[in-house]
């Protein structure tokens, strides 16, 4: 049980807020250095994706093809600084200033101390942005991304913002480009209260199927798998999902992994 000069769980701290209100709420958690999501490290699921590359899936830079690539909520920035080291040009989005503060510490302490192996030919660029990711027209940035990270950003989110997500997703993914999701809580129920909100399989691939329409849902917001649509035209295709060999302990049960890792890419390709 919590004492009572110990904050509250996420869930209900966020309890009550409204859809809009919740970056603000995250903020706030910055501030206060409360942080409890935080993972201490890069992804080890996305490492081993990059590293293996299966079937040649995921556009990796060289030094005549440099490649973008996109970390919304990257909190810490463990993962901008590993994409960086296979190549990529880096962004870093957080609507936190005090978070990219501390990203901007944590990728300085990293590189300086030689804390991970560059992994392409030479280490990307790191950029940091601070705003909201769905907002219409973005400062210091523009353009689309050869590759888009998500991972504990989309089930941070409340599921109201699920379709507006997908489309920005696919508004920003570049032609050729790829969308690497690290699915997680895949086991949650959607009956349980979040942030993180239950990120089965399902609703992945019902909200990207059709970014920006909203798929039936049950009484908790959990996507209801039987009525799922097809895949639209202007959608996204899932080209990869399996489990990972490796994740973070929170996607492992009984030693078991319980994250899948997904890749989308533009329907008409």
């Amino acid at each position: 049980m919590a004492t009572p000069n110990e904050p509250p769980r996420l869930p209900k701290f966020f309890e009550g807020s409204l859809p809009q209100e919740h970056s603000t709420k995250w903020a706030k958690c910055w501030e206060d250095k409360w942080t409890p999501w935080d993972r201490g490290g890069p992804s080890m699921a996305l490492h081993d994706l990059l590293k293996e590359n299966p079937n040649g899936v995921i556009p990796l830079p060289s030094e005549t093809s440099p490649k973008t690539c996109l970390v919304p909520g990257c909190g810490r920035g463990y993962d901008v600084v590993l994409l960086s080291l296979f190549g990529y040009d880096v962004y870093g989005l957080d609507v936190s200033s005090q978070a990219l503060s501390a990203a901007k510490e944590n990728a300085e302490k990293a590189l300086t101390e030689g804390l991970y192996e560059t992994e392409g030919g030479k280490r990307g660029a790191i950029n940091w942005t601070c705003q909201d990711f769905f907002a219409e027209d973005w400062k210091d940035v523009q353009g689309t991304f050869d590759l888009i990270f998500d991972y504990t950003f989309f089930c941070a989110l409340p599921p109201p913002l699920r379709p507006a997500w997908a489309k920005k997703m696919k508004t920003l993914l570049s032609p050729g480009g790829r969308l690497v999701c690290l699915e997680f809580p895949s086991d949650k129920k959607p009956s349980e209260p979040g942030p993180p909100w239950a990120a089965p399989p399902g609703e992945y691939l019902a909200y990207l199927s059709n970014p920006g329409a909203q798929p039936r849902t049950d009484e908790y917001g959990g996507v209801i798998a039987e009525e799922m649509e097809s895949l639209a035209p202007g959608g996204l295709k899932r080209l990869v999902h399996i489990k990972p060999g490796r994740t973070h302990a929170s996607g492992m049960q009984d030693g078991r992994v319980q994250d899948y890792i997904s890749v989308w890419a533009h329907a008409n390709e």
